[in-house]
């Protein structure tokens, strides 16, 4: 028997009482924070730290739940804090251990509590009405410490993978890096001896053939579902939807390899192997030259991503936006297909690493992040104490 059941059967073996949590938790709102000098006070919204301010006006611990916003977004503070009128902080009575109210609140579905048609939103009254069950202070203090374990874990798996992510943007910079002297290039021995004259810089024109979206909206997809699912349609780029062959006109679907680019607000680039089209807002490269290897023009332009960005708000401020011909005027490195490919195949290694959920580090954040939500849904639940 582990120690969290000798417990329960010790001090509360019939059950436990429910209470509704306006009973044992006061819910408070945030305020505003302008008047305030910087300093080192994190200042909570409901996406998170917002800035650091001079003054506190609570100490926590507390449990600070989004008003507005992205509901589910909740947070233990055990510092002093401040709150903006988004999110809402606690007040936690002496029956209840913080940090298991925290765990408690990551259990409940809020964003299913909201009660607005636009900003998602929650009000005290609503939040007062959950029920929360109330072991003993013991208890409740072994499922925190069990939790805690499972947090710790994943935030070690989190750090590990965030410094392999940047070992693989490091590696992939100096890879794709021809500009200048190469004698310090990884493959400079190979590059060396396929075109001891250097790297040559071709405009994106010349080697990448620009494709046009498709006049398709969101709700015009779903009339697509149905079928084999083989073309992949993007949308702001993001995967929209997997379509039948034949649900779009023929000159609408594009043969892969392709690049996908986000021309307009973020720029972003994607790549997709098999057949694919994409929203007339977006746009696609696919290879026009035999000298270029898709993938590695798509790695290389990732490598550029803020350079597009910077270009495409010079452009607009309201909505930044890229210029086809800015774009293709912009010169890119084609090496040898030999040094390409095995750029390529370096890259795609290093990227399944670090981005691919299936395997190594994100499987297995997935996999305990899994585990992690069963065993807190396990040990919050209990039996009710039977009121006669």
């Amino acid at each position: 028997m582990s120690k969290i059941d000798e417990l329960i059967s010790e001090l509360c073996p019939e059950g436990v009482n429910i209470f509704e949590l306006g009973e044992v938790v006061r819910i408070r709102n945030g305020r505003d924070f302008k008047h305030l000098g910087t300093g080192t006070v994190p200042v909570y919204g409901s996406g998170g730290v917002m800035q650091h301010v001079s003054e506190s006006f609570h100490e926590g611990p507390s449990v600070l739940i989004p008003r507005k916003g992205s509901l589910g977004n909740l947070f233990f503070v055990d510092i002093p804090f401040w709150t903006v009128d988004t999110i809402f902080y606690t007040e936690v009575g002496d029956a209840l251990e913080p940090k298991y109210f925290f765990y408690f609140l990551k259990t409940k579905d809020l964003a299913s509590m909201n009660f607005a048609g636009g900003v998602p939103s929650l009000t005290q009254t609503m939040l007062n009405k959950v029920s929360i069950p109330i072991p003993p202070l013991e208890v409740q203090r072994e499922i925190v410490s069990i939790l805690d374990k499972f947090t710790q874990l994943e935030a070690e798996l989190e750090a590990e993978l965030e410094a392999r992510r940047s070992q693989y943007e490091h590696t992939r910079d100096q890879l794709l890096d021809f500009s200048g002297d190469l004698s310090s290039h990884p493959l400079r021995e190979r590059i060396a001896e396929l075109c001891p004259e250097g790297v040559q810089f071709y405009k994106m024109a010349d080697v990448l053939q620009r494709k046009k979206g498709a006049p398709v909206t969101a709700q015009s997809m779903k009339s697509l579902l149905k079928g084999d699912g083989s073309v992949r349609v993007f949308a702001g780029g993001r995967t929209l939807v997997d379509v039948d062959s034949g649900a779009l006109a023929e000159n609408l679907v594009i043969s892969g390899p392709g690049i996908i680019v986000k021309s307009r607000g973020i720029i972003e680039f994607a790549f997709w192997e098999g057949l694919f089209s994409h929203k007339n807002e977006l746009w696609s490269y696919v290879a026009k030259s035999r000298k270029l290897d898709l993938k590695f023009a798509y790695f290389y332009l990732l490598t550029k991503t803020e350079e597009f960005r910077s270009l495409a708000r010079s452009k607009s401020v309201k909505m930044p936006q890229l210029a086809t011909p800015d774009t293709d005027e912009y010169r890119i490195p084609i090496p040898p297909l030999e040094v390409q490919r095995e750029i390529v195949s370096i890259l795609d290694k290093l990227d399944a690493l670090v981005n691919d959920l299936t395997f190594g580090l994100p499987a297995e954040i997935s996999a305990r992040r899994k585990q992690h939500e069963y065993y807190r849904n396990q040990l919050l639940t209990f039996k009710e104490l039977d009121a006669a």
